[in-house]
């Protein structure tokens, strides 16, 4: 059995070579993939070797503690030669895949240069921000062509407390209790209905079936006196570009402060994921 640098050997002629493997295979650990790296790789300019060869410096990494592993051990677990490593090395790092850092050993109190994954993992993040904000935009027009099919938009509303209750009871599968009737009318006497059929919509749209969720997205249109459907789309197209601004400024000032020029990119895909995490 190996660990880390040094060879250990039981000293044990009756041994069970299958238990013996199955030991070792056990006990000499794992390195984890993210499923999410394996799946968008390719997207982000990663070759196949790269990634066998990434995995690789995430195992010396992890199992041995080899921060800054030779190309020429590396080169003998991929069975390839230690020209190809560099190449491929050089490769990586040209494209921000990986970098060299600094790092500082508390123990030993010294200071050692390895590979950092870091810029891996953000470009990784910028695909995955990307692919949620299509899927739950896409999301958002299968939940509006079902809110035409339960008449969200078409309800009539002459007996206005009656016509939301019923909507909202269709829409969650249940009676209402009378607690909960008594919520509707008070929002029918305070808002028009359409107001509360959107609330109801988006409450829906982020799987949010509760009461609470709806008089809070209420009670913020009120606070802000938005009583239209225009009125409130315009606010939340400021609210994002506000928030976009900022994380660009935000992400120019990190950038000065380590050095770098990121030129202060900040998609318009990533401002709506981190919308989400605020509302929800």
């Amino acid at each position: 059995m190996t660990k880390g640098n040094e060879n250990i050997i039981k000293c044990d002629h009756k041994v069970n070579i299958t238990a013996t493997f199955g030991a070792d295979l056990v006990l000499e650990g794992f390195t984890s993939v993210p499923n999410t790296l394996i799946k968008v790789y390719s997207r982000i300019g990663i070759t196949d070797f790269q990634m066998i060869l990434l995995i690789h410096l995430i195992r010396f990494k992890v199992e041995e503690k080899e921060y800054y592993p030779d190309p020429e051990a590396i080169a003998e677990v991929m069975e390839t030669n230690p020209a190809r490593i560099k190449k491929e090395l050089a490769d990586l790092l040209e494209k921000d895949i990986i970098a060299v850092s600094e790092y500082y050993n508390k123990k030993n109190n010294v200071i050692f240069e390895g590979y950092d994954f870091e810029p891996l993992f953000l470009k990784v993040s910028d695909v995955w921000a990307s692919t949620r904000a299509r899927e739950i935009a896409e999301s958002e027009n299968l939940i509006k062509a079902a809110a035409l099919d339960h008449d969200f938009l078409n309800i009539k509303l002459r007996d206005k407390p009656t016509g939301l209750v019923s909507t909202f009871e269709k829409e969650f599968g249940r009676p209402l209790s009378p607690i909960e009737v008594d919520q509707i009318q008070q929002w029918a006497g305070e808002v028009e209905a359409f107001l509360v059929i959107e609330a109801l919509k988006r409450a829906v749209l982020r799987g949010k079936h509760n009461f609470k969720y709806i008089n809070s997205i209420l009670m913020e249109w009120k606070k802000n006196n938005l009583q239209t459907l225009e009125a409130i789309g315009e606010y939340e197209r400021d609210f994002l570009k506000r928030r976009s601004a900022r994380g660009a400024l935000k992400k120019n000032q990190d950038g000065s402060a380590n050095g770098t020029q990121d030129g202060g990119k900040d998609s318009r895909e990533k401002a709506f994921i981190r919308s989400l995490y605020r509302k929800g």
